[in-house]
């Protein structure tokens, strides 16, 4: 609990973040108050990021004061932060997997003399904060043998071995089981009794308002809310305060499938370093159809996905579209057959960065139009279909001549989907499509999946978002270890079932 006659933990007061052509941060005002847990929501662009690392030391700010424990504050580097006691822990971890967990908490930190490692004293560093914060893991077990809710432990542990009184949380549950969100939420209420403070960014509105203390939002890099007794919103209040709107639902309306097979997976089995990561996956896609596929990330769904799109060879089986074997073609024969595909990681698949915006929109179809003519780049055309998507799918950009790594992730992530869903695919790979991107853009999302679905569109939907999968999917399948374990009906499985599932909790045989 707070302590009430204590300075608040963290003030940032009147904070402006401008970079070229955007401001993403217009006076913003946060307080958070000690051993509290303290959400931050907004729209994707609505400065969350940008402020937690002006917070974090990554960025100064241009204007406004920092406030830590009553005392002005200056960070000029996440080193600064990390002396104040402010650690930060990023969506996607940056662990060794071929070191163990104690030496992945260590690592620059090591513990001994500069001639001899203290091992001992590190594991047993490692088993007391583990313990004292309900962090349960082996500080033996190698990383690489980990799931993802362990990896998430492990980065937290990263930070409190450095001393991290304040604890900054980027989209914590966004690849967590249901199961594993508990888990995590249990550890969280350990750590602010414990005395630590945590900062949380989130989209899932109903994970907030169960485990948060207070809530503030943002919209247009401004401060709109600041919530101090979540019991007196809704999920629904937060939407409105977000995105101008009520939260959108992610619901399948009327039947669209038909008896005509998009996609067919027979047998389908692949190798890496000479062990199999896929077993005899069958699999069927119908037009009008989308069939969901849930797993706890790192059971096969990326080596499916990229087994599918051609970037992965398979030793079994087969892949066909349109009853036509694709297996022995290119990525790029596959997409001229109509493939749309959305990949999992849009830093190291989907966009070059450095790249203009109307450049990355033409990847994985710059030699058709309207981005080709002939054998030249048309320009025109590219920078037309920037501009038709930015505009359709609310990506939050000046232009389409700034580089893809000035967009926040939430709007790469718009620009990626509006590429493939404007090529007019047949067949569309859907890894974790909505993934970073705020509730008003899931609702785009949606509904441009659902218009699609209409139109006869075979969609193969990945998603760590099980009320995603459970709402837009016609048929689920639950993959375990590389295996397709149950095939599960959307209108009779809840998202604790589907956990069962997914960690193998529950036998495929009761499906």
């Amino acid at each position: 609990m707070a302590d009430q006659g204590r300075a608040p933990a963290i003030v940032l007061h009147g904070i402006v973040k401008r970079f070229p052509g955007v401001i993403a941060n217009d006076g913003v005002e946060l307080t958070v108050r000690a051993g509290t847990i303290h959400a931050i929501i907004g729209q994707n662009g609505s400065g969350k990021s940008t402020l937690m690392k002006t917070l974090y030391g990554a960025h100064r700010p241009d204007e406004g004061t920092i406030e830590l424990d009553g005392q002005l504050a200056e960070l000029h580097s996440p080193r600064d932060a990390i002396a104040a006691g402010i650690g930060m822990v990023y969506q996607h971890f940056m662990l060794a997997e071929n070191l163990t967990v104690w030496e992945n908490v260590v690592l620059g930190q090591e513990p001994g003399g500069p001639f001899k490692l203290d091992i001992k004293g590190a594991r047993a560093r490692v088993r007391e904060l583990s313990a004292r914060y309900g962090l349960e893991v082996d500080p033996d077990e190698r990383v690489a043998t980990l799931g993802v809710g362990e990896r998430q432990r492990v980065e937290i542990l990263k930070v409190l071995y450095r001393g991290a009184r304040t604890i900054i949380l980027d989209e914590p549950t966004a690849v967590l089981v249901p199961q594993e969100v508990d888990e995590l939420f249990a550890s969280l209420r350990e750590l602010v009794a414990g005395g630590a403070t945590v900062i949380f960014i989130s989209h899932k509105l109903d994970e907030v308002l169960g485990v948060a203390d207070a809530i503030t939002v943002l919209r247009d890099g401004r401060t709109v809310a600041e919530i101090d007794d979540p019991h007196s919103v809704t999920a629904r209040d937060l939407a409105e305060l977000m995105v101008g709107s009520q939260l959108p639902v992610p619901e399948t309306r009327e039947a669209t499938v038909t008896d005509v097979v998009g996609l067919a997976i027979e047998g389908l089995g692949v190798e890496e370093d000479g062990r199999p990561v896929l077993a005899d996956i069958d699999l069927v896609v119908h037009r009008g159809e989308i069939v969901g596929v849930a797993g706890v990330e790192g059971n096969g769904q990326q080596e499916l996905v990229e087994a599918i799109v051609g970037i992965r060879p398979i030793a079994a089986g087969r892949i066909m579209f349109d009853g036509i074997d694709v297996s022995g073609e290119s990525t790029r024969h596959r997409r001229d057959r109509g493939l749309g595909y959305v990949p999992e990681d849009r830093h190291r698949d989907g966009l070059v960065l450095p790249e203009l915006l109307w450049s990355n929109v033409m990847l994985g179809h710059q030699w058709r139009r309207p981005f080709a003519r002939g054998p030249w780049v048309d320009r025109r055309g590219a920078r037309q279909r920037s501009d038709e998507i930015i505009i359709d799918f609310g990506v939050k950009t000046p232009s389409s001549e700034v580089p893809a790594y000035a967009l926040s992730g939430g709007n790469q992530q718009k620009l990626i989907i509006g590429r493939e869903m404007t090529s007019e695919p047949r067949v569309l790979l859907a890894s974790h499509p909505t993934r970073g991107i705020d509730v008003g853009a899931q609702g785009a999302v949606w509904e441009q999946m659902r218009r699609a679905r209409s139109a006869g569109l075979a969609t193969l939907l990945i998603s760590a978002d099980l009320d995603e999968l459970i709402g837009l999917s016609d048929r689920l399948v639950v993959m375990y270890r590389g295996r397709v374990v149950a095939e599960l009906d959307p209108a009779h499985v809840t998202p604790a079932d589907l956990g069962s599932y997914m960690t193998g909790a529950r036998a495929p045989e009761a499906a």
